[in-house]
């Protein structure tokens, strides 16, 4: 009885032969003939499950090859597709579009142009998260590309607008901040760079603001060595917000409630020079009276360091 009969072996030919071509077909069945003579059953059967495997592998690759190739499309034509669904307000079909671009052609003008847009889009979608990350990418790749500078912009106003409100963990306030700056100093001849500064005037007159919250807060709880430590460093730090007003005028009152007369008169004295017509210095200057004082510099006092600065400034 014949272990492979020529039936099956017409059968498995002809299987094969769809897949491989008939001549290399001939080619592996000469292989299993001579096989079959010095080596027996075992190995003819090794012989022709292999074939199976070749044309099986042959299948599959050939089937993955084609679909990458029917898949891949022009950079330029996927980017205009992209550019196209922007004017018809398809915004997330242009992102997915721009997401192609970089996907199949990486390393094109495209795909740089393309990672842009996608940040640019999904700022303007509300998805700053996504804008950040887009963004960050694109700078990192290409920090001397002429968008980079957009690019980075970019990463600065998607933080600038999520600034929440000063009752509120300022994280965010400080990373806008750091990102602008970055604007300024990295790409100081882009167009970017003054509305950029100014984005960052906002953002440290909000972090003045959450200093000043925070130790009114101390302050009407007569903790006032640590309201204090807040409006000392809005007047320190944020000396060119419009906070520093209130500060010098609440840290009149603060140290006039623990008994530091020099300090009380030298906030006075250097909220007189400064604003001097200043609801805040007529009403420290009357509380400066109830104690038989008034505004008076103290030349050894930090507030007398910073109100000169204040004056120049």
């Amino acid at each position: 009885m014949s272990d492979l009969n020529s039936g099956h072996i017409v059968d498995i030919k002809a299987l094969i032969a769809a897949q491989l071509g008939t001549d290399m077909v001939e080619n592996l069945f000469e292989l299993h003939s001579s096989v079959k003579k010095y080596f027996g059953r075992t190995a003819r059967f090794g012989i022709v499950g292999s074939v199976l495997f070749l044309a099986a592998c042959t299948t599959n690759s050939g089937s993955t090859t084609n679909e990458f190739v029917d898949n891949t499309e022009p950079a330029d034509k996927l980017y205009n597709e992209a550019l196209a669904n922007i004017d018809a307000g398809r915004s997330s079909e242009a992102i997915k579009k721009f997401k192609e671009v970089d996907k199949q052609h990486p390393y094109s003008t495209f795909a740089k142009k393309s990672m842009v847009m996608s940040a640019y889009l999904s700022y303007r979608q509300g998805k700053y998260s996504e804008a950040v990350n887009q963004a960050k990418r694109f700078v990192a790749l290409n920090p001397g590309d002429e968008d980079a500078a957009y690019a980075q912009y970019l990463v600065g106003m998607s933080y600038f607008r999520q600034i929440p409100d000063v009752t509120r963990d300022q994280a965010t306030t400080n990373k806008a901040i750091l990102a602008m700056n970055e604007v300024v100093e990295r790409y100081p001849d882009s167009v970017y760079v003054e509305d950029a500064r100014t984005k960052i005037r906002v953002a440290r007159d909000q972090l003045a603001g959450k200093d000043m919250q925070v130790g009114r807060y101390y302050q009407e709880r007569e903790e006032h060595l640590a309201a204090i430590n807040r409006f000392r460093r809005v007047v320190v730090s944020y000396s060119n917000t419009r906070h520093v007003e209130e500060a010098l005028a609440r840290l009149t009152e603060s140290y006039f409630a623990l008994g530091l007369a020099n300090e009380a008169q030298s906030a006075a004295a250097v909220l007189g020079h400064n604003f001097p017509d200043s609801q805040w210095y007529s009403d420290s200057y009357k509380l400066l009276q109830t104690g038989g004082l008034k505004p008076r510099e103290n030349k050894g006092s930090w507030l007398s360091r910073i109100g000169k600065k204040l004056v120049t400034g």
